[in-house]
C-alpha cells in the first residue's frame, strides 16, 4: 500500500521547488523532509527525486507526484461529506500549464469564472505552447493549453481553436527598417523580438511567408506584455497575439510587415482523465472562452 504522508512530502518538494518550502507547506522540518523522501525511495526502490535546484522528480517520482495531485483533486470533492473528508485544507488547488501568450490575452476570464463559481484555486505554470503537453507527461499538471493535439496517456484533449498573430512593428520601425518593403534580406538586418530561446513563432512566420529561415538580431523579451510594449517602442518586430494588438493596429501605433498574413496556432485544452468535478467545470469555462476569443478551425 502507498503510504500518502510520503507521497505529500514527494509532491510538496517537487511542487514547491525545495526543501526547505516543501517543510514549510508540510508544517516539518527540512530533514523531516528529507526523511520521507528517503523513507519512500527505499520503500520504491529508486531515486525518486534529483537533489539539484530546484530538485527534478525522476520518471518514477514524476508518476507518484500526478498520482498524489489526481488523489488530492478527488478527495475535495468529498467536502460535503465530513464523515468521510480529511482534516479540513482550504480550497481545492488545480495546476495547469498554460503559455504566457494565452494567459495574457484570453485565459483569464475563463480561470476568474471558474474560481468564483467554485471557490477553487489555481496554480498556473508558464510554459510555451509546444512543451506544455511535457508537464502534463510528467505530472506536473492536471490540465494544459497545448498546441500538441496528441492525447497525453491518461488524458483527455479537444480542440480549442487558433490563436491568431500578427507580425507587426511600429511605423517609425518600418520606415527605418525597411524602406523598400520587407523582403528576406532586411529581415536579415532588422531587429527581431523572441520570448525565450523556445520561441519559435518569428522564424516559423518568415518560412511561412517568405520559405527562409530567419537569423536577424535578437531582442529577448520574456514577457507578453513587454513584447507588445517593445513593438510600440519600436524596439523591434514581433509576432504579437491579435487580441492584444488590434486596438493598437486600428490606431496606427502598430503596422503589419505583410497585411494579411497572420499566423495562426491551433490550441488544444488536456486534461486527466478523471471525471472530477472541478476539472469539468474548468474545462467548461476554458472551452466557452475559446470559442469567444480564438479563431475557429475547421
Amino acid at each position: 500500500m502507498l503510504d500518502y504522508p510520503l507521497l505529500a512530502a514527494l509532491a510538496a518538494v517537487v511542487r514547491e521547488g525545495g526543501f526547505d518550502r516543501a517543510a514549510a507547506v508540510l508544517g516539518v522540518t527540512p530533514s523531516a523532509v528529507s526523511q520521507r523522501i528517503r523513507a519512500l525511495e527505499e520503500r520504491v526502490g529508486a531515486t525518486l527525486v534529483v537533489r539539484s535546484q530546484p530538485p527534478v522528480p525522476t520518471e518514477a517520482g514524476a508518476r507518484l507526484c500526478a498520482h498524489v495531485e489526481r488523489v488530492r483533486l478527488l478527495e475535495s470533492e468529498l467536502a460535503d461529506l465530513p464523515a468521510l473528508a480529511g482534516p479540513e485544507e482550504g480550497p481545492a488547488t488545480l495546476r495547469v500549464a498554460v503559455n504566457a501568450d494565452s494567459l495574457g490575452s484570453w485565459f483569464l476570464p475563463a480561470a476568474a469564472r471558474f474560481s468564483a463559481a467554485t471557490g477553487a484555486l489555481l496554480d498556473l505554470v508558464l510554459e510555451d505552447e509546444e512543451h506544455t503537453a511535457a508537464r502534463l507527461r510528467t505530472g506536473e499538471v492536471l490540465a494544459a493549453v497545448t498546441a500538441d493535439p496528441t492525447p497525453v496517456t491518461g488524458c483527455r484533449t479537444r480542440a480549442l481553436g487558433a490563436l491568431r498573430y500578427v507580425a507587426s512593428a511600429s511605423p517609425a520601425f518600418l520606415a527605418r527598417h525597411f524602406p523598400e518593403g520587407v523582403n528576406p534580406t532586411a529581415l536579415g538586418r532588422a531587429p527581431v523580438l523572441r520570448f525565450d530561446r523556445k520561441d519559435g513563432l518569428q522564424a516559423r512566420w518568415v518560412r511561412q511567408t517568405f520559405g527562409h529561415e530567419l537569423k536577424a538580431p535578437t531582442h529577448w523579451v520574456p514577457s507578453t506584455q513587454g513584447f507588445l510594449d517593445a513593438s510600440l517602442a519600436g524596439l523591434g518586430w514581433a509576432l504579437n497575439p491579435l487580441p492584444l494588438a488590434a486596438g493598437h493596429l486600428e490606431a496606427g501605433r502598430l503596422a503589419e510587415l505583410v497585411p494579411g498574413r497572420p499566423l495562426d496556432v491551433p490550441l488544444h485544452w488536456q486534461h486527466a482523465r478523471l471525471g472530477a468535478r472541478l476539472l469539468e467545470a474548468l474545462t467548461r469555462e476554458v472551452a466557452a472562452e475559446a470559442r469567444r476569443r480564438l479563431v475557429m478551425t475547421a
